[in-house]
């Protein structure tokens, strides 16, 4: 999974990392065990949730953009854009609250996961160790890395304001809370790009780059086998190893 997302990092492509580490979990898994190993009733609703959830991002990001537009319609333009310079901290905030309670538990579940199966817990009880490395790694992974993707998402997919970031940050956070509720391990990459995508929507379909689109689409589709690939290629060299 790591090696996925630095490849599509060096491509400026910002793919899915919950998608990279389901599909280096399950290839992992397949060349240890084979096929039979898979619990596809379990995955199957986790891919389900991933298919949906950008659906739901541009549905809601849209919606927020509109109903925005409305409540501010009479609101000089550079009013709004110091309102919500302002405001967007706190979407962004609430985007990275989001952020940590999906997509650090899939860390902490994977590295739960590999300290069950070895014997050294007897429980499913994640370690608090493990927790606050995550959140570290998290945090410094959001500090230190990623230029390229945000160019992509910020300037190359459609021209945000802080309005616009206000309405994408917030509509993406809101589907991302509320499938981390239901437990659903579900992209934020996915979500928050397809939130972009229903804000800029509101303008005209024309406002959107549907050539940069496509291009992390067809990201989209490669990472799950791609990163399954990854995880297969991994687990054979170091099983050679030992």
């Amino acid at each position: 999974a790591i090696l996925w997302n630095l490849f599509t990092l060096i491509l400026g492509l910002p793919t899915s990392s919950s998608h990279a580490l389901i599909g280096g979990l399950v290839g992992s898994a397949v060349a240890h065990g084979g096929w039979s190993v898979v619990q596809f009733k379990g995955l199957r609703a986790i891919l389900e949730a991933m298919i949906l959830s950008p659906l739901f991002g541009f549905g809601v990001g849209f919606l927020v953009m509109v109903a925005v537009s409305w409540i501010f319609f009479r609101v000089p333009r550079g009013v709004t854009t110091k309102v919500f310079s302002r405001l967007q901290l706190v979407s962004a905030s609430f985007m990275a609250f989001s952020h940590g309670a999906n997509d650090a538990q899939k860390a902490m579940g994977i590295i739960t996961l590999a300290l069950v199966s070895s014997g050294q817990l007897t429980s499913s009880e994640v370690p608090t160790w493990a927790i606050v490395a995550c959140a570290l790694a998290m945090g410094l992974g959001t500090v230190v890395g990623g230029w390229r993707i945000m160019r992509t998402l910020g300037m190359r997919i459609v021209k945000l304001e802080p309005v616009h970031g206000f309405a994408a940050e917030t509509g993406a956070a809101s589907v991302l809370l509320f499938t981390a509720h239901f437990g659903l391990p579900v992209s934020t990459t996915h979500t928050i790009t397809s939130s972009i995508l229903g804000v800029g929507a509101t303008n005209r379909l024309s406002a959107v780059r549907w050539g940069v689109t496509t291009k992390i689409l067809s990201a989209w589709i490669f990472t799950f086998p791609g990163a399954g690939a990854l995880g297969a290629a991994v687990y054979a060299v170091l099983a050679s190893l030992i």
